[in-house]
């Protein structure tokens, strides 16, 4: 494994930055997609001898996706295989949970995460609080968006594939961290009312088993 360690740092001192550049106009956020992501490392990569590519497997709920880097000396290194579920059991379904999957397990086996390409939010303005009639989203940064809206897909994609309790688990992780995120997300499934009346039902059923509402 020598040989494509050090080729692997060497390339990755030569990675681009991942330029959010794709707009998503509902939420007023940009976005980094696959080709961006792909476009700030392979060039690097394929430098130093290495070439990237992605492995899919079956998967009756969904798909899984492993990064594989190949050098060419011979070595290589597989990463963690990477689930999602299909939000719906078609292949606009299939399509989007395998752009999603390929996007992530590419991120995480870079070490990259996107950042904003017009520099903004550097000098983004301090935050209004939340008032009843304020916009959530306003509220947070781009990366903040932008992973809210993952966050919520993530939960729909669980939930329509019939993993009702690991959609809620996921929700419970997110109540534990930062409370304007979370609302961000809450505000991210407002098209899916089902969705967030199920969880509200779940979060008292938990709260009830565990004592804390009488």
């Amino acid at each position: 494994m020598d040989k494509i360690a050090k080729a692997f740092i060497a390339a990755k001192k030569e990675f681009s930055p991942v330029l959010k550049d794709k707009n998503n106009p509902f939420f007023r956020s940009k976005y980094a997609d696959l080709g961006s992501c792909l476009e700030a490392v392979n060039d690097a990569l394929l430098n130093n001898g290495i070439a990237l590519y992605q492995q899919t497997f079956e998967d009756q709920t969904g798909v899984m996706v492993q990064t594989v880097m190949l050098h060419e000396s011979g070595e290589s290194i597989q990463f963690g295989l990477l689930h999602v579920p299909a939000a719906k059991q078609d292949p606009q379904g299939y399509g989007s949970a395998l752009t999603y999957a390929r996007r992530y397990s590419l991120i995480t086996a870079c070490g990259i995460a996107p950042e904003d390409d017009d520099g903004n939010a550097a000098s983004k303005p301090v935050k209004k609080a939340i008032t009843p009639t304020s916009g959530v989203m306003d509220n947070l940064s781009t990366d903040q968006q932008t992973s809210a809206i993952d966050d919520a897909a993530l939960i729909c994609s669980l939930w329509d594939s019939g993993d009702k309790g690991g959609a809620f688990g996921a929700y419970q992780e997110l109540r534990s961290g930062d409370q304007e995120y979370l609302l961000g997300v809450w505000e991210a499934l407002k098209k899916r009312s089902e969705v967030r009346s199920g969880l509200k039902k779940m979060h008292v059923e938990h709260q009830l088993q565990a004592g804390i509402v009488a």
